[in-house]
């Protein structure tokens, strides 16, 4: 399956800048040279969460597929799901570079990328053109910087997907864009909620099913904004949380090169802070809200903590940088090796277990 062609590939990947591997990392998955790795399904690790079945709960987090190029290859790598994007209404450059750093030492990234995409109508001719193939495709959705109406981009995106796309997010998380996570207080997110969830209904009404809307909040928000964002999900239609986006801290970092780069931190040193904020978002919500775990997941074990945290799916992107292709299917096979050694039937039966440990953690 991997072998060290892809290691010397990832290793060639290293020497160049970021942003240009990262674009040289899609262009090989469009062209297949990076080889499918299909897990042999394990149904233990098959869960059903807000009325989709997904095979296994890991995904690919939204910022690596931005413009919907390659759903189907990074299915291939045995993701469970994988969700494109953010897709803004209008194409975007995103903010000036360089805009991408990577931290080797702590295993980490930082971004400050501002929503470059090539807009709605590039991400849904392409999505348009695997219509009917199948797999879990979820879109991320957003707005644009220089938006008049933010509201009304959201709104856009859920009108716009709504014949492509297994789910969506709305994305109001990211720290590169100014303002938008003034999005995540009280008044502004029951706006929002309102808006999306109307237009969720109206063509739901229209096509004859209803696709499932998460939220993806950042890992910043104090305690008192836990309480907000938590009162407003569980007060709407909403059907789930994603938790969580980049984050602005840089506590603990090694690498003091790039440290003092402004941008979300992503990858391993984000486990922490987003594992507490899972907790104690699922400690607000109850059991019966999903909630999905991101940030720092580069192993087996990392993703089965954040199943215990309280999540019922789990995402990753920035470890896949440093672990390379291979790494979903490593860690699915891990996830099975887990349920064997805790004798679990199911991986829903070990969800919120270390739940109190982590929400006890001090943000």
């Amino acid at each position: 399956m991997f072998g060290p062609v892809t290691d010397l590939a990832r290793q060639a990947l290293f020497l160049l800048d970021p942003e240009t591997a990262h674009g040289m990392s899609i262009a090989a998955l469009k062209s297949g040279v990076v080889p499918s790795c299909r897990v042999p399904e394990d149904p233990r690790l098959a869960v059903t969460v807000a009325g989709i079945g997904f095979p296994n709960p890991l995904g690919m987090a939204a910022g690596y597929d931005k413009n919907a190029e390659v759903p189907d290859a990074l299915l291939k790598l045995g993701f469970g799901f994988a969700e494109v994007g953010t897709v803004t209404p209008k194409p975007q450059a995103g903010n000036e570079k360089p805009r991408i750093f990577r931290l080797a030492d702590d295993r980490a990234v930082i971004n400050r990328l501002g929503f470059n995409n090539e807009g709605h109508e590039a991400a849904f001719a392409r999505l348009s053109a695997r219509n009917g193939s199948g797999g879990i495709v979820g879109v991320n959705i957003g707005a644009n910087k220089d938006s008049a109406d933010r509201v009304a981009d959201y709104v856009a995106g859920i009108r716009r997907f709504y014949p492509v796309a297994s789910y969506f997010t709305v994305n109001i998380s990211s720290p590169n864009t100014p303002g938008l996570r003034d999005l995540q207080a009280r008044g502004s997110l029951k706006a929002l909620l309102e808006a999306v969830l109307a237009a969720r209904a109206e063509e739901a009404s229209r096509v004859g099913r209803s696709l499932p809307v998460f939220l993806k909040i950042a890992p910043d928000l104090t305690e008192e904004g836990l309480d907000d964002v938590a009162a407003e999900a569980l007060a709407h239609d909403l059907d789930g949380l994603i938790i969580s986006n980049t984050t602005l801290s840089r506590d603990g970092l090694t690498d003091r090169r790039h440290a003092a780069e402004s941008g979300g931190l992503s990858g391993a040193p984000l486990f922490r802070l987003s594992t507490a904020v899972l907790a104690k978002m699922r400690q607000r919500v109850g059991a019966a809200l999903p909630l999905v775990g991101v940030g720092g997941v580069g192993s087996a074990e990392d993703a089965m903590e954040k199943i215990r945290a309280g999540a019922d799916l789990v995402q990753l992107y920035s470890c896949m940088i440093y672990e390379g292709p291979a790494l979903p299917a490593r860690i699915l096979r891990g996830l099975s090796d887990l349920l064997d050694r805790d004798g679990a039937g199911s991986i829903r039966d070990l969800r919120d277990s270390r739940v109190d440990h982590w929400a006890a953690m001090k943000l």
